[in-house]
């Protein structure tokens, strides 16, 4: 038990006329309040402007029909949707930023407990003794042995006068925050990769149907080439050609198998799964293009995990430079140790044996080289490039979403060019097709047709994959979600 002596009457108005003091000052904390940096985005996007124009474009809105935050919903597949969940529940790389984001909790928690005293307590025992000499001689006659035994207690609270703690825990919580929203970032660059790795396999899906589509009609058109062969109409050239269109075909259906194979292992790996534990089942090509609402400039910088990052990274730089200006000022501690101490152990716990001390404790630093001063320099300068990453992360998310917007316009013309190219070489081969069995013209110009054909397929598809993936990008640009989630 920790006995503490009554302070006499002369001492309490001197001690609350200290503590007032104290609370007083601890109403100051020096350093610059934070200020988000400032910078011009821009009304509206250079590639977006006139998108009520375009087919599929709309002005931002809500969106009551998506679900808040699973954005990937909006390409309607029910297969993609429980990869995605099992992917939010399993992923290795979100669960390291998981516990990067709780480690950044508890150094939250660290820096508020400077707000509090600390209490300590020990107990010890120590025994000492002395030889007695006579004459000068190292002989003893005997000697003197004592116990000592202790039970103390101590307090001690170092008063945040100048806001170090405070502006400690400004910064500690800004950190927290950054990492909350390394987290999101995160978990969306794994979402990303993941529907796009996804989309890119189902594309590849309906590659391989229309090669192995293909690689059958082929062998139709050698089956009767090879019959025109045997009544002595076509040519064994014919044959030949007939042949290696069927051959090269179905190896450019082996070829695809091997890519599938390495999207099928991606997809397990994201999901934290072993390559050897998963697989994907070939299903119907029903994927479509969806709505992308782009909003504004603006709410890119609120909607962007990275860049919200950024910006708090800049907050907890600031922070630290009141952190480091508070060094100048004399830090106030106050301190109380109590507790008794006596040579026998039977005595320890008595009123002669009881001891206490209570008083402040002022310290300040005379002199340091310049070791203050330059660590405030430092501070200054983490801001500074804090706030210039910050101002970075925001162009480049602005530019993101340009590249993308433009890269969907313009694809979107190609496509429309394209599906007319595919529409005129399916009519070509029809023709040619006609012709040959007319006798009017030989095999091989039927299958310099047919490969345009099949190139004309293969492009449309490509062509609507690298659109799929660019509509990803555009979302992940944009933050995720145009829900306000």
């Amino acid at each position: 038990m920790i006995r503490i002596k009554p302070l006499s009457n002369a001492f309490l108005p001197r001690s609350a006329v200290t503590l007032a003091l104290c609370a007083l000052l601890g109403a100051c904390a020096v350093g610059p309040d934070y200020q988000r940096p400032e910078m011009d985005v821009g009304a509206a996007y250079k590639e977006g402007q006139g998108q009520d124009q375009v087919e599929g474009w709309k002005p931002a809105e809500p969106r009551d029909d998506a679900d808040r935050g699973q954005w990937w919903r909006v390409y309607d597949d029910a297969t993609l949707n429980g990869l995605v969940d099992r992917l939010n529940t399993s992923n290795q790389t979100i669960a390291q930023a998981e516990a990067n984001y709780r480690q950044a909790l508890g150094l939250v928690r660290a820096a508020r407990a400077g707000f509090y005293p600390t209490v300590g307590a020990g107990a010890g025992m120590s025994r000492a003794g002395s030889g007695t000499g006579t004459n000068g001689s190292s002989s003893s006659s005997g000697s003197n042995v004592s116990n000592q035994y202790s039970v103390t207690g101590s307090i001690s609270w170092e008063l945040d006068v100048w806001g170090r703690v405070r502006r400690s825990t400004e910064s500690s919580e800004a950190s927290a925050a950054a990492s909350l929203a390394d987290l999101a970032a995160t978990r969306l660059s794994a979402q990303a990769a993941l529907v796009q790795t996804y989309l890119q396999l189902r594309v590849l899906d309906e590659q391989k149907r229309l090669l192995d589509a293909t690689v059958a009609a082929y062998e139709k058109s050698l089956q009767l080439t090879q019959n025109r062969y045997d009544v002595g109409v076509a040519g064994q050239a014919d044959v030949a050609v007939a042949r290696t269109q069927v051959e090269s075909t179905r190896a450019q259906s082996i070829d695809l198998d091997w890519q599938r194979g390495q999207y099928e292992h991606a997809i397990a790996v994201l999901m934290g799964q072993a390559p050897s534990k998963f697989g994907l089942a070939p299903a119907v090509f029903t994927l479509q293009l969806p709505e992308i609402p782009v909003g504004l400039p603006s709410e890119l910088l609120e909607r962007r995990p990275d860049i919200a990052a950024a910006e708090r990274r800049a907050a907890a730089a600031n922070a630290q430079i009141g952190v480091a200006q508070a060094a100048w000022f004399p830090s106030l501690t106050l301190s109380a140790d109590g507790g008794f101490r006596n040579g026998q152990f039977a005595d320890l716990l008595t009123a002669p044996a009881r001891f206490w001390s209570l008083g402040p404790a002022l310290a300040l630093t005379i002199f340091d080289g310049g070791a203050r001063a330059a660590q405030v320099e430092q501070a200054r300068a983490a801001y500074d490039s804090q706030a210039a990453a910050y101002r970075q992360a925001a162009l480049v998310g602005l530019r993101e979403v340009e590249d993308y917007l433009i890269q969907l316009r313009v694809m979107e013309n190609e496509q429309v060019v394209q599906r007319r190219a595919l529409e005129s070489a399916r009519e070509s081969l029809r023709l040619i097709q006609n012709q040959y069995k007319a006798g009017l013209v030989d095999y091989l110009s039927v299958a310099v047709v047919d490969a345009t054909a099949l190139n004309s397929e293969r492009n449309a598809l490509s062509l609507l994959g690298t659109r799929l993936v660019a509509s990803v990008n555009l979302i992940v640009a944009l933050g995720g979600g145009w829900d306000g989630s």
